[in-house]
C-alpha cells in the first residue's frame, strides 16, 4: 500500500495496512487513559462524588441551638506582676423584634451587607469557594457571605477560620435557608451582629452611639450603624483617625448610594441627606482612672493584631481572653504621682477656665524590650474616654526637628552651597529668613521673640530650636526624604510634604513619638510601643508580633541624634531635667498659640514622652497660655517638670547609666571665635575659621562638661537655664535673650506670617 492509498483510506476511516495488511498499532501506555471520552468521565465522577459527599454531610450536619450568647465571656486584663486591673464581660445586648428596627434603617443593613438578600438562596457559593481556598491557603478572610451566612456564623457557630467551620456554614446556611423567612433570618442577624463599644444587636448599637432606641434612629444615623459592620473600631467616631472618618464617611455614602441602586431611597432625598456624627461612648464600669485607658490600648492593640492575621475583632469581643499587659505597677503608680504632683495639684478650673482645658498624656516604653511600662491616658476614663497617650490630633511641635537631622545624617546630605549638613555645620539662623531652595516657596520662619543669629551651628540651632534653621535644612535634605525617615522610625506619615514639617505642622500622639526616639535610644532598630505582654484565647496562647524590628536607620545616625540631643537637655531648652547622675537626651516642642506643648526624652533604659494639650468644648483645640497662673506654656515648663519627677523617681540618685555610642555626627562644640567671618552666609552658611567638626566614637566621659555628665552653669538672671556658649564676634540682628516663665525656659514661638505656622520648642 502506497502512501497515497494509506492517506485515502484516513479520511475514509479506515487505517492503512502496514506490515503485511495487519492493523496499525493501538495507543499503548498511559495515553489510553486521557482519551476524552474518559476525560469526561472522569468529570462526572468526581462532580457525582462531590455530590455524594455534600448530600451525606447535608444528611449528617444539623442545625445546632443558638449557643453564642453563652459562649460569650470575660477579658481580663491584668499588670506584668499578675494583678487583675479589669475584667470586661457583660454581655451589652437587647433584643428586638423586626418590626421595631425603621424599614429604611433594615434597608440600610441590607444595601450595605447583601442588596440581593432578599432574592438569594441564602449562600454564595463562589465567595464561599474563595473564602476556603484563602484559609487553605493562609490568606486571611475576604467578602463575600451573605447575610444567612453572617447569622448562621453569628449565632450558630464562632468566627475561627477554618475549612470545617466554612463547609458548616454554607450547609447550616441551606438547611436555616429552608427553615426560616427572610425576615426571621434578618432579625436574629440584627441582634447578633457586632457593632463596636461593646454592643451586640442593633438596638445595643442605637443605645451606645446614639443614646435612643432603635425606632428613633434615623435614616442617616441608620446608614452609619450599617456602616460600623465592616469595621467597627476603624468607623468608630469618637476614636477614629482622621483616615478612619474619611472611610467611615464614605462607607456612609455607599450605603445610601446602593438603597438608591435598589430604588429603596429617592435619588433627590439622598442629595439632601448630611452626614451627623454619634455621641461619645460612656465608660464601662469599673474602668475608673487610669484602668479604662489601659484597657483601651491593650485591646486596640489586640485587635489591630487580629487584622494582620485576617481575623476580626469580634473574636475579641466574644470575650474568653487573659490579656496580661506589660505595665510595671511601681513606674505606673510614679508615672500618675509625678503627673499629681506637678500639674494637676498646680490647676484650679475655677480660678481660671484655662486650668479646665488641660488635658495630659505620656506613654514610657523599654527601648530594648518595645514594652510599654507605664501610660497615663488623663485624670480619669470615666470623665474622658479619649486617651491623651494615643490621640493623635495635636501637633508634635519641635519634637519632629531631630528627625530632620536624623535624615540628613542618613541620608549625607548637603546644604544649598553643598556643605555636608552635620552638627557642626554652621546656617544662617537669621529671624524669618526665606527658605531657599526647591519647594521652599518663600516660606520664612519666625523665631522665638525675633531670636537671629547670622552664623549658628546646627548643634547650637537644636539646643534653641531656631525655626529657621530647620526650615531650610528640611528643604536642603528634601522634604520627601525626611517624611520617609519619619515613616521609618515610627511615624504614620499622613501628611503633606511642606516645608511646615519642620516645625510639627502634622498630627501624632505621644506613644507615636516614643517609638521614635525609643528607635534611637535602640541604636537605629525599629521599635513599635507594645502594651500586651501576653494573650490567650481558651487557652490557647495568641501568636504577638514582635515590638522590636529591623535596624531602619544607621547606628551612626542614631547614636548621632543621641550624642546631639544630650546638649539640649545639658545646654538647651530641656536643661530642666538635666541629671547629676544618669545621662538624658532630648528634645522640647510647643505648637501653634501654646495649644500643645512637649517634652520626649530619654535615658539608656527608658523613653518617655510627656504631651499637654488644650481641649476646649466640643473637642475644640485651645490655648494652654497661663496653665496654673504661670503664663506661657513649652515643652521646658510642665511636660518637662512631670518627666523629670517621673525619672527621678525611677532612678533615682545613685543611677549613672550611661549612652553606649559610636558614632562619627556627635555633639559638635561650638566653633572658636572669629575676627572676620570669610564670607557672606550662603543659602543659610559662613565659613568659620577653623571649623570645628565632631568626629570619631563618642565616648561617655565622666568629665561634668561633657555631654555624658554636665552640670549646667546657672545664669542668675534666668532660673534653671544654663549660660549657651556666645560667639562675642558673630552679630545679631536682635539680642538672642529669653523670657523667664517660673523657672522653665522658653522655646521657639509660633507666629502667622503667611508662610505657614511657626512652632515653639
Amino acid at each position: 500500500m502506497g502512501r497515497a492509498d494509506a492517506r485515502r483510506a484516513q479520511k475514509k476511516g479506515g487505517r492503512p495496512e502496514q506490515g503485511g495488511g495487519k492493523a496499525g498499532k493501538k495507543k499503548a501506555g498511559i495515553r489510553r487513559f486521557f482519551t476524552w471520552k474518559m476525560l469526561l468521565a472522569y468529570f462526572v465522577a468526581v462532580i457525582a462524588l462531590g455530590a455524594g459527599t455534600f448530600y451525606a454531610l447535608y444528611l449528617y450536619v444539623d442545625v445546632p441551638k443558638g449557643n453564642s450568647a453563652a459562649k460569650l465571656q470575660s477579658n481580663i486584663y491584668k499588670t506584668s506582676d499578675g494583678k487583675t486591673i479589669a475584667r470586661i464581660g457583660e454581655v451589652n445586648r437587647e433584643e428586638v423584634p423586626l418590626s421595631k428596627v425603621p424599614e429604611p434603617v433594615r434597608r440600610a443593613v441590607v444595601a450595605a451587607e447583601n442588596k440581593n438578600f432578599y432574592n438569594d438562596p441564602g449562600v454564595d457559593l463562589k465567595g464561599t469557594a474563595r473564602g476556603i481556598l484563602n484559609t487553605v491557603m493562609g490568606r486571611g478572610t475576604q467578602g463575600g457571605s451573605t447575610i444567612t451566612q453572617q447569622y448562621v456564623k453569628n449565632y450558630y457557630l464562632d468566627q475561627r477560620q477554618t475549612v470545617t467551620r466554612k463547609v458548616k456554614e454554607l450547609i447550616i446556611s441551606l438547611k436555616v435557608q429552608d427553615e426560616k423567612s427572610k425576615d426571621e433570618i434578618l432579625e436574629g442577624y440584627l441582634n447578633t451582629s457586632y457593632y463596636g463599644r461593646g454592643a451586640y444587636g442593633i438596638q445595643a448599637a442605637a443605645r451606645a452611639y446614639y443614646n435612643k432606641d432603635i425606632d428613633k434612629v434615623t435614616l442617616e444615623e441608620g446608614a452609619y450603624l450599617a456602616a460600623l459592620l465592616q469595621a467597627p473600631s476603624q468607623y468608630d467616631w469618637a476614636t477614629a483617625t482622621e483616615a478612619g472618618k474619611a472611610n467611615a464617611k464614605a462607607r456612609w455614602g455607599y450605603v445610601l448610594d446602593k438603597m438608591v441602586e435598589q430604588k429603596w431611597l429617592p435619588a433627590d432625598e439622598r442629595q439632601r441627606m448630611t452626614f451627623k456624627e454619634p455621641g461619645k461612648p460612656k465608660a464601662a464600669l469599673g474602668l475608673s482612672g487610669q484602668n479604662g485607658y489601659l484597657v483601651e490600648a491593650a485591646k486596640r492593640e489586640i485587635i489591630r493584631d487580629l487584622a494582620a492575621q485576617g481575623r476580626k475583632e469580634s473574636e475579641f469581643a466574644a470575650g474568653g481572653w487573659t490579656v496580661t499587659l506589660s505595665i510595671d505597677s511601681k513606674k505606673q503608680k510614679a508615672l500618675e504621682k509625678a503627673v499629681k504632683d506637678q500639674l494637676i495639684d498646680d490647676l484650679d478650673p475655677k480660678s481660671r477656665e484655662v486650668d479646665g482645658h488641660v488635658q495630659a498624656g505620656a506613654v514610657s516604653v523599654d527601648p530594648k524590650t518595645g514594652k510599654i511600662a507605664a501610660l497615663y491616658g488623663g485624670q480619669d476614663f470615666v470623665q474622658h474616654q479619649v486617651s491623651n497617650a494615643t490621640r493623635a490630633d495635636y501637633q508634635p511641635a519641635s519634637t519632629f526637628k531631630p528627625i530632620i537631622l536624623a535624615s540628613a545624617l542618613q541620608n549625607e546630605s548637603k546644604t544649598q552651597d553643598k556643605r555636608p549638613v552635620t552638627p557642626s555645620a554652621i546656617y544662617d539662623g537669621t529671624n524669618q529668613r526665606p527658605v531657599v531652595g526647591p519647594g521652599g516657596g518663600g516660606y520664612a520662619p519666625e523665631n522665638e521673640d525675633g531670636y537671629s543669629k547670622p552664623a549658628i551651628t546646627v548643634q547650637q540651632a537644636m539646643n534653641d530650636s531656631v525655626n529657621t534653621v530647620f526650615a531650610q535644612m528640611i528643604v536642603d535634605v528634601g522634604m520627601d526624604k525626611v517624611k520617609k525617615t519619619a515613616t521609618e522610625l515610627g511615624m504614620k506619615g499622613d501628611f503633606q510634604e511642606t516645608p511646615a514639617m519642620a516645625l510639627g505642622a502634622m498630627g501624632a500622639s505621644p506613644m507615636e513619638m516614643a517609638g521614635v526616639y525609643a528607635t534611637l535610644d535602640n541604636h537605629g532598630k525599629k521599635v513599635t510601643p507594645s502594651i500586651v505582654k501576653s494573650a490567650t484565647q481558651g487557652g490557647q496562647e495568641f501568636s504577638l508580633p514582635h515590638a522590636v524590628g529591623d535596624r531602619v536607620v544607621s547606628r551612626n545616625t542614631a547614636d548621632g541624634l543621641t550624642s546631639v540631643l544630650t546638649q539640649v537637655v545639658n545646654d538647651g531648652t530641656a536643661n530642666r531635667v538635666a541629671s547629676g547622675a544618669y545621662q538624658v537626651a532630648g528634645k522640647t516642642g510647643t505648637s501653634d498659640d501654646d495649644k500643645s506643648a512637649w517634652f520626649a526624652g530619654y535615658t539608656p533604659s527608658l523613653v518617655t514622652t510627656v504631651g499637654l494639650f488644650g481641649e476646649g468644648q466640643g473637642g475644640k483645640q485651645v490655648t494652654l497660655m497661663n496653665t496654673g497662673g504661670n503664663g506661657r506654656v513649652n515643652g521646658g515648663t510642665y511636660p518637662a517638670k512631670i518627666w523629670n519627677a517621673y525619672n527621678s523617681a525611677v532612678f533615682g540618685d545613685d543611677d549613672e547609666s550611661k549612652f553606649d555610642l559610636e558614632t562619627e555626627d556627635g555633639y559638635a562644640p561650638p566653633p572658636p571665635p572669629v575676627t572676620t567671618p570669610t564670607g557672606t552666609p550662603s543659602q543659610g552658611k559662613v565659613t568659620p575659621t577653623p571649623t570645628a567638626t565632631a568626629s570619631g566614637k563618642q565616648t561617655p566621659s565622666k568629665d561634668p562638661s561633657s555631654p555624658g555628665k554636665h552640670t549646667p552653669s546657672k545664669d542668675p538672671t534666668t532660673p534653671g537655664k544654663p549660660t549657651p556658649p556666645v560667639d562675642p564676634t558673630v552679630p545679631t540682628n536682635t539680642p538672642s535673650t529669653r523670657p523667664t516663665n517660673g523657672g522653665g525656659n522658653a522655646g521657639n514661638d509660633v507666629r502667622s506670617n503667611g508662610g505657614g505656622q511657626q512652632q515653639l520648642p
